[in-house]
Parts: C-alpha cells; structure tokens; sequence
C-alpha cells in the first residue's frame, strides 16, 4: 500500500475537469483543481516545516479548502489530526501537548485564544482557515508551485490520529495508518456499489470517521461526486435529493428529514442508497423512512478504531436493529470478558481483527496492549450477539460511553466538571434515549449538605463554559443517593433505567 492520497489520486476520473464537489452556493471544484490545491497545501506545510510523520493538527469549519488541507497533509506525508470544532480552548491544549503537532489551523475568530494554547503546547506554527476559505492558510499557499510530489509512506505509516475517549479519564490517540485507510475504503467502495456515476450528499463534519474518511474517500475513490454542504439542513437537502444518488448521515439527518411534510417517495425518487452510522439507528425511524420513502436505510457500524466493521447488505435484506455482516477481509467474533468464543446467539464483547484495525493509541503502549487479544484481535468494548442469519446486533457497550448525535461523550469528564461546583458534592453523568440524538447527555446530581442550594441552569451554564456544547447535560436530576453496589459503586444501569423516558416527547 502506498501513500493514501496516491491511491486516491489513481482512482480519480481521466478527465479531471470533471467536477468532484459543489457548495451550496453552487460553487464548482474539478478534480483538476482538487489536485492542484491539495498539491499547494503540501507545499505550503513543507514549507512551515512539516516533514514525513509530523503532525498536523486542525480545528476549522467544514469548508473545500479543508478538505484541501487533510489531503495536503496526507501528500506530504503528515499525520492529520481532526479536532471537533466545538471543542473549547482548554479540551484543544490537551491534544495539542499530548500529539505535538507541526502545525495548527484553527479559525480566524479561534486565532488569538489558540494562539496562547499552541504556544504553551510548544505547536511551532499556527494558521487560519475559515468557513468561507478565508485565511492565513488560503493567502500564504496562493501562488505556490502545485506540482508537489507525494511523499512515498509505507502501508503502516501514520495518515491520521483521531482522539477517542474511553474510561480512564484521558483520551486516547488512535492512530490510523495509510493501510488502514485505503483498505477500508476499498472495501466499501465495492460493499456499496460506489461508482462515478454516483452524486452524495455530504453534510456530515470532516473532523469525524463518518464524514472525512468514509464519506469522502468513498467518492474520491469512485471518481464521483460530492454535493458538499457546510451542515445538515432537511431543506437544503431535500432541494438536493433529485440530484443525488446517495446520502450519508447519522440518525439524527433522519429524523430531521422525517419531521419534514416534504419528505416523500417522490421526493427519494432518484436516490438508489441511504447510509446510517455513527450512532444507533432506532427500528421506529428505520420503519418509519421506509413507509415514507420507501427505502430501507442501509445501517453499518464501525469505531473510530477500526473504521468500518460490519455492514448491512446492499442486495439483501437490510435488518431494522442490526449492522449486518462482518465486511470482507474483517473477522469479528462475540466473547465473555475472558476472551472466550461464545456460540451464536449469546450476548457478549465484539472483538474484530483485519487491515482496517488502528495500530494502537499514540504513546500509551499499555492501553494498546491491554485492548488487543494475544492472537490479534481488537476488543471493541461493545456489546453484540449475533442471530440465527448471522445479523450482528450491538445490544449494549460495556463501558459507560456516550454516542449524542454521533458524538462520543465520556461521562466521567463532565463527572469531573460538575463536581467541582460550590453545592454540588457527587454527580453521574449517563445517557438516556432521545429521539432526535439517539442518546442525551443527562447528569443526576446529589446536592452537598450545608452549602447554597445549587441549580440546574448553574450546573448547565459551567459545563457550557467548560466544555463543548455536545457533552454538556441536557437535563440535569437531583437525587438524595446515587445508588451502588456493594463495592461501592455508583450503579448507572439503574440510573439509566430510571431516567430512560426523560425525553419521551421531545421534539
């Protein structure tokens, strides 16, 4: 396997004045330009001292030019690092110290703030990119040679660091190499039936598995094309479904399409493929789409780890409540907490092992080691069983993580920030079902004896100060216990068994 960004480029259609993306404001990007501008933005980060293995790391707005910018990286043989753009500055200088990028880019209105954080992170250079491709990044590549040569790399080397949290408390690097990549991406090119004659609608974020790797290499490497929007809007899309083939989303897309009268069979007419992930699609809304639509949504599971896993099948039968198939080349297999193979239809860890599977978490060879069996085989942490067709079923996660609107939220971060609030002596922080996100963020608070009575709006407004707005509580309960075992621990399952109707009519 050679560099990513080869392999993409050799897929790219013989004709390169075809177009690869359009904006919403009818803006056109050939391939020809695609690879132009990537080749700039190599020059560019060689130029700010980026060599083969450095890091590149960027918190922009969902924009071409950033898409220019991860496929710089990746032809100058950097290792790209995506941040949520709703991560504030002191989540940002974490990830700043602990991967030590080259280079950061962030927006111009984030550049005084992250200025600061990258100067005590030791980043070397900082640059600006905004959503309309404004910038210091725009303005210093503009007029550079874009005949930059890709930078060999080896199947193993690094393409890209996605941070994941987990249960310890920190976040972890995962660390995807070219290999990784390019197989998945091959893979799901062919599971899904992808060619240049498909049009996608992408409004997904391209700091996320889903929209940069999956969405995005899937076209690159169909030769096809993108209907590129900054963010989702069931208007906007709905105005583009006659022109597309396929859309990508995460299940809250669908339920936003569903609240829409203007959703139709007639509507979804020129549509052949509807892709769900990042978070569980319910059955309600997979029935639903389909009595609307008459489409059954083509669900799929996969992990920032591992990229994709398990799909649905695109001629098959397409279950509601399962991810389908293990994908070709990839092995999972059900085990209890002992590493131990259970039988069909017997709940317990998906373990997977294949080409897609990350290479460990960047500087902590103990997690890396803990997570991944003797023979190979990476520990997922979730929970599955698989039926009597060999439909796998993800029934649970063993670990306490959070998917809100495709988001992973670790509790225990957000345990930390309320804590520490006057009035407040212990908090947990779980997840409830919500129809629009999937799962809530809901903290249930006991109160300290003896101090001022603290509110839920107090306790909401400095976790939105503190933190990124996806994980701050979007209900906050107070009780007199948190209930616990007898070892003392605090029993979240009850917690989010009692609250688990919460958002039963939301919106």
């Amino acid at each position: 396997m050679t560099n990513l960004y080869d392999l993409l480029r050799q897929h790219f259609p013989a004709d390169r004045d075809q177009t690869v993306l359009e904006t919403a404001d009818g803006q056109r990007m050939s391939y020809a330009e695609l690879d132009a501008g990537a080749g700039r933005m190599a020059r560019l980060l060689a130029e700010s001292g980026v060599t083969p293995g450095d890091r590149v790391a960027a918190q922009i707005e969902k924009s071409p030019e950033a898409l220019l910018l991860y496929l710089g990286v990746l032809r100058c043989g950097g290792v790209y690092l995506p941040l949520n753009t709703a991560y504030k500055s002191g989540e940002v200088g974490y990830f700043l110290s602990d991967a030590e990028p080259r280079v950061l880019a962030c927006s111009p209105q984030n550049e005084t703030a992250l200025r600061e954080t990258a100067k005590k992170a030791g980043v070397a250079t900082v640059l600006t990119l905004g959503e309309a491709g404004d910038g210091s990044l725009t303005e210093r590549n503009r007029g550079l040679d874009p005949d930059f040569p890709v930078v060999p790399c080896a199947g193993d080397d690094l393409a890209a660091i996605l941070y994941t949290s987990g249960t310890t408390g920190r976040s972890k690097g995962a660390m995807l190499s070219h290999a990784n990549l390019g197989s998945n991406t091959l893979t799901l090119r062919d599971a899904w039936g992808f060619t240049s004659d498909d049009v996608l609608i992408h409004a997904l974020p391209l700091f996320h598995t889903h929209g940069l790797f999956v969405a995005t290499h899937c076209m690159l490497l169909s030769g096809a094309r993108m209907l590129f929007l900054n963010r989702f809007d069931a208007d906007t899309v709905l105005d583009l479904l006659p022109r597309a083939t396929a859309m990508m989303g995460v299940p809250t897309f669908y339920t936003r399409l569903l609240a829409n009268p203007r959703l139709t069979r007639e509507a979804c007419a020129h549509i052949r493929l509807f892709v769900s992930g990042s978070a569980p699609l319910l059955a309600d809304t997979f029935e639903e789409f389909e009595q609307r639509t008459g489409h059954r949504i083509l669900e799929r599971y996969g992990m920032t780890e591992t990229t994709m896993i398990t799909s649905n099948p695109l001629e098959g039968e397409r279950r509601a409540g399962t991810v389908g198939f293990p994908l070709p080349g990839v092995e999972v297999r059900i085990t209890d907490d002992d590493g131990k193979a259970l039988p069909q239809g017997e709940v317990g860890v998906l373990e997977v092992k294949g080409p897609n599977v990350f290479r460990g978490y960047w500087r902590q060879p103990e997690k890396t080691a803990a997570e991944f069996r003797k023979d190979g085989f990476f520990i997922t942490g979730d929970v599955a069983m698989v039926d009597e067709r060999g439909y796998i079923h993800i029934v649970g996660r063993a670990k306490d993580l959070i998917i809100s609107g495709g988001f992973n939220v670790y509790p225990k971060e957000i345990e930390l920030c309320i804590d520490q609030i006057e009035g407040v002596q212990e908090s947990a922080v779980i997840g409830v079902p919500h129809p629009d996100f999937g799962e809530a963020v809901v903290a249930v608070v006991k109160r300290a004896s003896g101090s001022a009575e603290v509110s839920a709006d107090a306790i909401q407004s400095t976790a939105k100060a503190a933190l990124a707005n996806f994980k701050v509580p979007k209900k906050v309960f107070f009780v007199d216990e948190l209930p616990r075992n007898t070892m003392g621990k605090v029993q979240k399952n009850l917690l989010r068994d009692r609250f688990k109707d919460s958002f039963s009519s939301a919106a």
